[in-house]
């Protein structure tokens, strides 16, 4: 599996957001700013508008999974699945040598 490399660095996302929130009172709403930002640093109003909203819930403004939170979530969710997997190799391992178990005593 290839890792994903987000095209925009941490820190042009944090700029982006903090000039959203001091240009705010210039625009007729906090989407005509986020619109205008995004414009001159190249990503689309909807990507700004996800970033302002996360940096809100990172810092206990807006409610939801901190980005902190989200990453333990994933990893959290990828420990489940790889442990299901695993259950189910010992499950099906487990069959198969009791059958070869049962067919041994049978022809003995």
């Amino acid at each position: 599996m290839t890792k994903h490399t987000p095209p925009f660095s941490p820190e042009v996302r944090e700029r982006a957001v903090r000039m959203v929130r001091e240009h705010q009172g210039e625009h007729s709403s906090p989407w005509a700013a986020m619109q205008s930002i995004a414009a001159k640093i190249g990503c689309s109003g909807e990507t700004l508008r996800n970033w302002v909203r996360q940096a809100e819930r990172d810092r206990g403004v807006r409610a939801g999974p901190s980005t902190d939170e989200r990453e333990r979530i994933k990893a959290l969710v990828r420990e489940v699945r790889e442990l299901r997997q695993a259950n189910e190799i010992l499950r099906k391992a487990s069959a198969y040598f009791a059958m070869a178990e049962l067919d041994r005593r049978s022809r003995s």
